[in-house]
């Protein structure tokens, strides 16, 4: 089931609670690093559990844990990287959820009056680490709800603890269907206009079509500015996040009923090209986090979203005679092609 995350500060009790709160971070890390080269081997997770219990007593962090090494493994392996050379900085501590643990067995949140309160298993003696935690206002009335179906044992929530830059923060994955319920604007008639977005580093490309494949409108994002070296990450992905969310309003407000979008979940491997700063652009764009959010954020706005296969909409002759015959670069081109194949998909899905 799809998630989203909800993010909010957590605040420990005491200074023992602190330096609890650290160790088990610090163990928790250990762990995921031990077990990267663990998943690279092909090792079992029950047999990798088993082998590194003594580092982290607890079944619960230690399967979280393998999970999370082999995320990044994979994440690696994708980007052209080498696992063997990954080494973590943040110290920080997953545990999963689980419905018929009442949301979480090492992670239980509590409703109070002014704030949550946590209590995290510190496994080494079966005690709990006291904290707060503290979310925007938006969010509590969607908390409540999930801790009062987790209490029903009807969903689960994995939770996460992330030491970041002098601050703590705790995240919580929501189920999307309770986050739509909670954010996402009333239902608007449209035309059938379909857009396509073609998702780049530097610029975010938009075409819409009507049902017979003329264009309605085009719309181009830019900032070729993120792609610098030395540009900070957080604030590159802020920027893609708002520009993207200006063009699906925008796409909201003209009748747009479907937004296209190329299924990158698909790809296996990044691509390389011959230039050293594309190259570089490529690595640091994470575009399959980026769609993520733009189906979250297609959702919201109660549009309807479409993922259509990548391939051709790039490199193939249909593309380049799109190019010659409406007058199109190639990334409006890549748009308008998106669209047309999420037009083809929804007559599809309509017969």
């Amino acid at each position: 089931m799809p998630h989203v995350t909800i993010i909010g500060k957590l605040v420990p009790g005491t200074s023992d609670d602190y330096m609890k709160l650290v160790r088990l971070a610090w163990s928790f890390r250990r762990a995921v690093e031990l077990m990267i080269r663990e998943v690279m081997n092909g090792t079992s997770m029950k047999d990798v559990t088993k082998k590194l219990y003594q580092i982290l007593p607890n079944y619960i962090y230690l399967e979280s844990a393998y999970k999370h090494a082999k995320l990044i493994v994979e994440g690696c392996k994708f980007n052209n990287g080498v696992p063997g050379h990954i080494h973590i900085r943040k110290l920080f501590i997953v545990s999963r959820g689980n419905k018929y643990d009442k949301g979480n067995r090492n992670v239980k949140i509590i409703p109070n009056t002014k704030f949550f309160r946590v209590l995290i298993k510190y496994p080494w003696d079966s005690s709990w680490i006291e904290c707060r935690a503290l979310f925007d206002e938006k969010y509590i009335p969607l908390l409540r709800e999930l801790l009062e179906l987790a209490y029903q044992r009807k969903e689960g929530y994995s939770a996460r603890i992330v030491f970041r830059e002098g601050r703590i923060e705790l995240h919580i994955s929501e189920p999307l269907y309770l986050y739509l319920k909670h954010f996402s604007l009333p239902k608007r008639r449209g035309y059938g206009l379909v857009a396509g977005l073609d998702l780049n580093s530097d610029r975010i490309n938009m075409v819409v079509i009507d049902s017979d494949s003329r264009i309605v409108a085009m719309k181009t994002a830019w900032f070729p500015e993120l792609t610098l070296h030395g540009f900070p990450r957080e604030k590159a992905r802020d920027t893609r996040l708002k520009k993207l969310k200006e063009l699906l309003s925008y796409a909201r407000r003209i009748g747009v009923d479907y937004v296209a979008f190329e299924n990158l979940f698909v790809v296996k491997k990044r691509s390389k090209v011959s230039s050293p700063s594309g190259n570089r652009k490529i690595t640091r764009f994470a575009k399959k986090q980026f769609l993520q959010h733009g189906l979250l954020m297609t959702l919201k706005l109660c549009l309807t979203p479409v993922l259509v296969d990548p391939k051709g909409t790039t490199h193939s002759r249909e593309h380049k005679e799109v190019m010659k015959k409406r007058g199109l670069d190639r990334h409006m081109a890549s748009a308008y092609l998106i669209a047309i194949k999420g037009l083809k998909v929804i007559r599809n899905h309509e017969k």
